[in-house]
C-alpha cells in the first residue's frame, strides 16, 4: 500500500517537469531534468532533485534561475493538483548521473588493468 505522499510525489513530478520544460522562459535555465521529488507526509514540503546538463557553473546558474521561479511553480501546482496546501518547492542539485558516470570509469580501468587511484575525499 503506498502513502498519499508517494502518490503526490508521482503527479507533482510530472507538472513540474511540464511547468519547467513549457512554460518557464528564465534563460539562466539550462537542460534541466526532474529526476526525483520526495514530499513530506504533511504534504506541506517538496524537495525537487534536478539533474542539469553542463559545467558547475552552468548548473548553479539553472538552480538559481529554478530557485527564482519557485513561487510560481508553487502556485501552477497548488492551481494543477488541488491540493488543500500549495506546498513549499525547494530545488536541489541532483548528482547521481556524475557519481554513475564515475563508478563507470573506475571500473572500466578496473576491468583494462589500469591503475586507479581513487579519491579519499569523494564520499558523496
Amino acid at each position: 500500500m503506498y502513502k498519499r505522499s508517494e502518490r503526490v510525489a508521482g503527479l507533482l513530478k510530472e507538472e513540474i517537469s511540464k511547468i519547467i520544460q513549457f512554460e518557464l522562459k528564465d534563460p539562466r535555465l539550462g537542460f534541466v531534468t526532474v529526476t526525483d521529488v520526495r514530499v513530506t507526509d504533511d504534504l506541506r514540503d517538496v524537495k525537487v532533485y534536478c539533474g542539469i546538463l553542463g559545467d558547475p557553473a552552468i548548473q548553479a546558474q539553472s538552480l538559481e534561475g529554478l530557485a527564482s521561479s519557485a513561487a510560481f511553480i508553487r502556485r501552477e501546482v497548488g492551481f494543477r493538483c488541488q491540493l488543500r496546501y500549495a506546498p513549499v518547492v525547494t530545488f536541489h542539485l541532483d548528482k547521481t548521473s556524475e557519481k554513475a558516470a564515475r563508478i563507470d570509469e573506475l571500473l572500466r580501468k578496473v576491468r583494462d588493468g589500469v591503475p586507479t587511484e581513487v579519491d579519499e575525499g569523494e564520499d558523496e
